[in-house]
């Protein structure tokens, strides 16, 4: 199909063609939707629907689908040190040890789910791609876009995009697919991506990038 075309904040526009183009889905786990996550879990929770129709909409076009997962093994071996004084890693939840591989809160909400031909990327930290193979899966598969959505938006959503800015991709960010525990923490995330002339790429809401599809294939 044509390439997109999709009108951003700031009277920004974001171009991109659906087969050189990826959605990074990060870290929507259900330990992150459940009481005791956190306080503001209102706003978490409002994204999954909204993130369920840009999956329909990108499957649609042709993109790839990439889900992340902040994990670390049952013993703890792959926390460092740091990590370990934050004390979250393993604390025990209402979904069993937090962040922990193949604890019920470790999987994905249901709303949210990966198709089987789908990549899921396991990070032992909060960028998508710290230790991964994402950046050579990407390279390989010639995509040099990226849109991304998920939790929360300033930490593993505000890593990736660093990280995949650093590494040349051009990035769009989807605001109201995102979502922080608090509030002030997501507004204040988007207004970094904006600032000293844009330096993190792109900001969007669904509702945009819908519109974008609309008109390219109303060209066909």
């Amino acid at each position: 199909m044509n390439k997109v075309s999709v009108q951003c904040r700031d009277d920004r526009s974001y171009t991109f063609a659906p087969e050189y183009t990826a959605l990074l889905v990060i870290d929507l786990q259900k330990e992150f939707f459940v009481e005791g996550a956190g306080e503001c879990l209102e706003d978490m929770r409002a994204i999954l629907p909204r993130v369920n129709k840009l999956l329909t909409l990108v499957r649609d076009l042709g993109c790839r689908v990439i889900h992340t997962r902040e994990t670390y093994q049952p013993d703890l071996s792959d926390v460092n040190a740091y990590r370990q004084s934050l004390g979250y890693v393993g604390r025990p939840g209402p979904l069993g040890r937090c962040c922990i591989r193949g604890e019920p809160g470790h999987a994905f909400a249901d709303q949210v789910q990966p198709l089987p031909d789908e990549t899921v990327i396991d990070k032992a930290g909060f960028g998508a791609f710290y230790n991964t193979g994402l950046d050579h899966q990407l390279q390989q598969q010639g995509v040099d876009h990226l849109i991304l959505c998920g939790v929360t938006t300033q930490a593993c959503v505000h890593s990736t995009l660093r990280e995949a800015v650093d590494r040349g991709y051009w990035c769009l960010t989807l605001a109201d697919c995102c979502a922080a525990l608090d509030p002030g923490m997501h507004d204040a995330a988007l207004k970094l991506i904006a600032g000293e002339g844009h330096l993190f790429g792109w900001v969007a809401d669904l509702a945009d990038i819908e519109a974008g599809v609309d008109s390219a294939l109303s060209g066909l």
